[in-house]
């Protein structure tokens, strides 16, 4: 079984940031690092990687399964390369989130939280993103794909097929 470690790069800029806070106050660096680690370690964070983490922080492993486990940007099982986030409150159900998640899922053959077989796209329902008054909407990477229409998210899969996407 492979050790699981940051590259000697990431790992100095994974030192940076716990520097950044005062001794016995480490565990302040958490949420960046999840955020390394998930990029670093296929997209999703698993048990030895969270482990990982504690270890460089040194906390308890518990102490990063409730910060991982709480924040949706953090992924508990692997994700396809495209995650579509839609968000399906309330703001965003009146104009039409239901039926943008519904097409996803005709278009795609997946249900929520399930990843295509090609492991290009998984479907993550999410709770407020923050733009109701751009609804319905949907994170992609770091960026918002608001207004949506079933040609819209039409054309958002095409681009993701072609490469075309950027995911910041």
């Amino acid at each position: 079984m492979n050790e699981i470690a940051f590259r000697p790069e990431v790992l100095e800029q994974v030192e940076k940031i716990i520097g950044r806070y005062p001794e016995g106050r480490q565990k302040s660096a958490l949420i960046p690092l999840l955020h390394i680690a998930q990029k670093e370690f296929g997209g999703w964070l698993d048990v030895p990687v969270m482990d990982y983490v504690a270890d460089l922080l040194q906390i308890k492993p518990i102490e990063v399964y409730e910060v991982a486990t709480f924040y949706t940007m953090f992924n508990m099982k692997p994700v396809g390369k495209y995650v579509l986030e839609v968000c399906r409150t309330g703001p965003c159900m009146v104009r039409g989130s239901d039926k943008i998640l519904e097409h996803i899922k005709a278009v795609l053959n997946i249900n929520d939280g399930e990843t295509t077989a090609d492991g290009m796209f998984t479907l993550k329902p999410a709770e407020c993103l923050g733009a109701c008054g751009y609804a319905p909407m949907m994170q992609l990477g770091k960026f918002y794909h608001e207004n949506l229409t079933t040609e819209k998210v039409d054309e958002i899969l095409q681009l993701c097929r072609e490469g075309a996407i950027d995911l910041g």
